[in-house]
């Protein structure tokens, strides 16, 4: 199953690893493990942050994901599922029954 991973790092640590020159390659050697999709970082409420999309397929992976990134930069880690238009097409049926008995 895809997810879209919001990772939202803690200030104080960013700027560490900032002023340390170590923060592109922290974040590089933890997309090196997770290997998304896609990832894109953006300022999330003034923070720091990465938006990322993984493919799961078993719950058991979701502290592989979240874990370097509450270790290395103190985040908050949200896990959002997500689907693709394909994924939206296939659930056509599941909507028809849905419209034909709550509609």
């Amino acid at each position: 199953m895809r997810f879209m991973v919001k990772v939202i790092w803690d200030v104080e640590k960013g700027n560490e690893l900032a002023r340390n020159g170590d923060l592109g390659k922290m974040a590089q050697s933890i997309l090196d493990e997770i290997k998304p999709e896609a990832a894109y970082f953006v300022a999330e409420g003034g923070n720091r942050s990465a938006i990322l999309f993984v493919n799961m397929e078993d719950a058991s992976e979701i502290p592989a994901i979240a874990e370097p990134w509450f270790l290395a930069v103190n985040a908050t880690v949200e896990f959002q599922p997500v689907m693709k238009m394909e994924d939206l097409l296939k659930a056509g049926a599941s909507i028809e029954k849905a419209v034909k008995k709550f509609g």
